[in-house]
């Protein structure tokens, strides 16, 4: 793998994978960087990895963003006229819609395919852009449960401080739990805004419900996730999230945002959903599943062990051989 921001030229038959995303990103594109690079890998096809692309003749790009990355796509396709692009379109690209987020039509025009990570990203593209989408859902392999904290009711959160993730929403939710709730949010997460790290560090200091860890290794952060009862995701918008992946392998139950990221994943019936920005409502949420282990707990439960096999990783190392094969790439099966 390359050294992140350089590419060196080569000529020889090579993918390149461009990512904004530093490759030793322990959430979210990096974390899909370091997936798909492995899984090119599995199909017999050498990659590397870069966070623009400086140059070089390859057999393919792969770029994740559509709008972070075009002045990567336009290079590339100047440079490798005849070589085929493939463009994964994230939330930042889709929502609220491709002309509000600024993304090129020109960028858009010079893909072969396009990659989506749920199917409510079909809904975003035009018909002369969707025949060229397929639906790809990032993976995870199983991830082995630990023993759950006794002394709380524990609830992961695994978020960078972002604005569009809503980052300081489950720390507000739990202010309003009754007085003897059980319930204690780790956030994992890095500081990205400075503002809003602020406002955490706070809020970690003022309630007992709220413990904003900062970034972890990727281990450790599955190990908080595996442990919890819950995890909850309070994205604005989201391409389709990594963290859904990791918990469903998990056999974690989720609380999330009404969006379509993520209603794309769970399902439109999903009974786990809160409206965007909802304090009260994810209050309610994180009452029901600690309290009424039975009924609501049981409910989320079943309907995210249903959903399990859809991240297994043969599926999505399956839908990449596809892709490739119909950009006549060849592929070890």
């Amino acid at each position: 793998m390359s050294s992140p921001g350089s590419a060196p030229a080569r000529s020889t038959d090579v993918l390149l994978l461009v990512s904004p995303a530093p490759p030793t990103a322990v959430l979210g594109n990096g974390v899909t960087a370091q997936r798909w690079s492995n899984i090119l890998h599995t199909l017999g096809q050498e990659s590397q990895t870069t966070q623009r692309y400086t140059g070089g003749r390859y057999d393919a790009l792969i770029a994740l963003h559509a709008g972070k990355s075009a002045d990567s796509i336009r290079a590339f396709r100047d440079a490798n006229p005849r070589a085929p692009i493939v463009i994964a379109l994230t939330g930042t690209d889709l929502y609220p819609d491709l002309a509000s987020t600024g993304v090129d039509p020109a960028v858009l025009d010079a893909a072969d395919r396009f990659v989506v990570l749920q199917t409510r990203g079909l809904d975003q593209l035009s018909s002369h852009l969707r025949n060229r989408a397929r639906v790809i859902v990032q993976s995870m392999p199983p991830v082995e449960r630990v023993p759950a904290r006794e002394d709380v009711f524990e609830v992961a959160f695994l978020a960078h401080l972002r604005p569009v993730k809503d980052p300081l929403l489950p720390a507000l939710a739990t202010r309003s739990l009754s007085e003897g709730s059980r319930i204690r949010v780790t956030h994992v997460g890095a500081g990205l805004d400075a503002d809003l790290a602020a406002q955490a560090k706070l809020e970690s200091q003022d309630n007992q419900r709220y413990d904003w860890v900062g970034e972890l290794p990727r281990q450790e952060a599955l190990q908080v996730l595996a442990r919890s009862r819950l995890m909850v995701l309070t994205s604005r918008h989201e391409g389709g999230a990594n963290v859904v992946s990791e918990a469903l392998a998990a056999g974690v139950p989720v609380i999330a945002s009404a969006i379509p990221g993520s209603e794309g994943l769970l399902g439109e019936d999903y009974p786990g959903y809160f409206p965007v920005g909802d304090a009260p409502a994810l209050a309610d949420c994180l009452h029901a599943a600690e309290t009424d282990r039975d009924g609501y707990y049981s409910e989320l439960s079943r309907h995210c062990a249903a959903l399990r096999s859809m991240v297994e990783p043969h599926r999505e190392i399956e839908a990449w051989a596809t892709l490739l094969g119909e950009l006549g790439l060849p592929v070890a099966r």
